[in-house]
């Protein structure tokens, strides 16, 4: 049967289904069989390659945090009314979390890029 088995380098592992998340096996290859991926573990950097795709996952996860916290603080600093130790207190949780954010976001670069060029 022609097509049935369709080798795919990296495409199995593309966009997650949840939220944009990428699978667990983004940066594997993979057999395409009836539209299901079967990611192929071959050597000891495949392992690393998934580790790599979960460090992603959970940083991702961590930008949602941090711009939950973003929103948490302006909503603290609006319902504050001018008192300053609740305005001064939401300024900082908003400050520390667009750091958070900004490490996280730049943090999962850094591993979408090194996984990709070792994959």
């Amino acid at each position: 049967m022609i097509g049935l088995f369709t080798h795919v380098a990296a495409t199995c592992g593309g966009g997650g289904d949840l939220l944009g998340f990428p699978k667990w096996y983004k940066y594997l290859d993979g057999v395409q069989v009836n539209n299901a991926c079967t990611p192929q573990i071959s050597s000891l950097t495949d392992v690393w390659l998934i580790v790599a795709a979960v460090i992603e996952i959970l940083l991702r996860v961590a930008a949602l945090l941090a711009i939950f916290y973003v929103i948490y603080g302006a909503v603290t600093y609006m319902i504050s009314r001018g008192e300053p130790d609740k305005t001064t207190n939401a300024r900082h949780t908003i400050i520390n979390a667009v750091i958070g954010l900004a490490i996280a976001v730049i943090s999962a670069a850094v591993v979408s890029f090194v996984a990709g060029s070792i994959h």
